[in-house]
């Protein structure tokens, strides 16, 4: 099957959101589904491709929803909130850390198992993913285990990162004491949430966007967001992510904003070029961190124009 029809070609029907959860490695996963119309209750059963959203670190899988409502008439899309984070922070049973770095359940490639166990239990045997920032980072890393998998890749604000023991030992620093220091008065603070979001923003984004986001953050689940921090900037990572982008076997998308202070464009164009056959690369002007928040209408183009030259699977399962 040809690219599918996408948000610019027809108007939007009214999206319809379901929600349900699962249980992964002791923590009840989150998701929710924005379909237009009515979606099969049986997993597996949806009758278009699956596009599944996947979020970056301190936030929740709730600021993808206004851009999954946009596709919801060509895909069913799924959004999850990433075990520790957004409504999936209240564990069973918290994982226990293991002496074995290899054994670290808040290793990026742990989060890659997670997004695995969920797509099977929901019966999901080909999607395309969406990602963003560390989300991205765990997309990369399910594809290099599970291509197969996968009609198409889209990562938003990805990059690779070179190794500087220094400024990573005072980023880990710098990042605990932000993790430590959440308060739940602070986000009843006026103007705090536009401050909290001032380094991740070029361009404004609604207040109520913003707020969100701030809320997402006091509310991560203390060992995860410390032990994500750990696992995303880290000698690991900087040795592993170039690999791995190096093996997508998928049509991939790497967007990077003009102005992203987290992940500067030049480590994105710097993993697009691992793999030049792969990945397209589109630098969004005027954004930071936050492009298909930031510039609606040209993120979209953009996912648009690519997606038409990706042959999908007629059916998620």
């Amino acid at each position: 099957m040809d690219g599918v029809s996408t948000p610019l070609d027809e108007p939007t029907i009214a999206a319809k959101i379901t929600e349900g959860s699962v249980e992964i490695r002791g923590f009840d996963h989150y998701y929710e589904w924005v379909t237009a119309g009515s979606r099969p209750d049986t997993p597996g059963e949806s009758q278009k491709p699956v596009m599944v959203f996947v979020h970056g670190w301190g936030g929740s899988g709730s600021y993808w929803r206004s851009t999954a409502k946009k596709w919801c008439n060509s895909y069913d899309c799924l959004i999850y909130d990433l075990r520790g984070f957004g409504r999936s922070v209240s564990p069973s049973a918290t994982p226990a850390r293991s002496p074995n770095r290899d054994d670290d359940p808040y290793l990026l490639e742990a989060f890659a198992d997670d997004l695995h166990q969920l797509l099977d239990h929901l019966k999901l045997q080909r999607v395309t993913i969406n990602a963003h920032s560390m989300g991205a980072s765990i997309a990369v890393l399910f594809a290099q285990r599970w291509g197969e998998s996968l009609d198409a890749l889209i990562l938003t604000c990805s990059g690779i990162f070179e190794y500087n023991k220094l400024a990573f030992e005072t980023f880990y620093v710098f990042g605990r004491y932000v993790v430590l220091f959440r308060p739940s008065w602070l986000g009843k603070l006026p103007l705090v949430p536009q401050l909290f979001m001032s380094r991740f923003l070029h361009r404004s984004i609604p207040l109520a966007d913003q707020k969100l986001f701030l809320e997402d953050f006091l509310q991560a689940d203390f060992d995860a967001a410390l032990g994500t921090i750990f696992s995303a900037v880290s000698l690991q990572a900087v040795e592993t992510m170039p690999g791995a982008f190096e093996s997508l076997t998928m049509p991939t998308l790497l967007i990077s904003g003009e102005f992203d202070q987290i992940i500067p464009p030049k480590l994105g164009a710097m993993a697009a070029d691992l793999n030049t056959e792969k990945v397209r690369y589109q630098l969004i002007e005027k954004t930071g961190h936050f492009p298909m928040l930031e510039d609606e209408a040209t993120y979209d183009q953009c996912v648009t124009e690519f997606l038409k030259s990706v042959p999908v699977s007629p059916l998620a399962a």
